[in-house]
């Protein structure tokens, strides 16, 4: 996660000053609440106008819907990642990889998970068109990538994948937020929860096969 960049102040261009405000942004959420953020004092933070940030943001809603589409662009980049490293692995290795890397990131990428996934986000009167597709592509990938293995006769043939790739979310998205809400606080058992999830993701999977 980037550092505040005030120090910059006006030396921004207008294509970083997105960026920066974006990051700070996250920073904010992370650190003292979405309740401590407003626009006013984001440009302050970052060392440019109060007029600067409503060249990219309508408001604060649509900033913390960017700030949730750019933790949807990292959360594929740390899955595809993770599926690059376990591809010489068993089929069930992979499904293990993948749910601890979907967690991983939950728990280490709150800020942007909470804005993702949460309640605030989706229930507003104004959700950004574009957080809606991207919420949608990521599913939508998983689906694709499943349908992938199925026509290879890598999983059952009778899975029904969409609603197989949404139980999977909802199972890896649990956990997630036990661990984030603070309710299950074990660390040390994480990854063996994750295995459990994923092995038990797998045998339905695997069945009949």
């Amino acid at each position: 996660m980037a550092n505040t960049r005030a120090s910059y102040g006006s030396s921004y261009h207008h294509g970083d000053l997105k960026a920066v405000l974006l990051d700070e942004t996250a920073r904010i959420v992370r650190e003292e609440g979405e309740e401590a953020l407003s626009l006013r004092r984001l440009a302050a933070t970052v060392g440019v106008s109060r007029t600067a940030p409503y060249h990219h943001f309508k408001n604060k809603q649509s900033l913390l819907c960017a700030v949730a589409e750019e933790g949807f662009v990292r959360f594929n980049q740390a899955m595809k990642l993770a599926m690059r490293k376990s591809r010489a692995q068993g089929d069930r290795e992979i499904m293990r990889d993948y749910a601890r890397a979907y967690v991983k990131f939950a728990v280490n990428n709150r800020e942007y998970y909470d804005l993702m996934y949460g309640a605030k986000t989706w229930r507003s009167d104004v959700l950004a068109k574009s957080l809606a597709k991207s919420a949608r592509a990521t599913l939508r990938g998983n689906i694709e990538r499943l349908q992938s293995w199925q026509a290879r006769g890598g999983i059952d043939a009778s899975i029904d994948v969409p609603a197989f790739a949404q139980v999977a979310w909802g199972t890896l998205h649990g956990i997630s937020r036990l661990l984030i809400d603070g309710i299950y606080t074990d660390s040390a058992s994480v990854r063996r929860i994750c295995d459990n999830a994923a092995d038990m993701l797998w045998h339905r999977l695997a069945q009949d096969r």
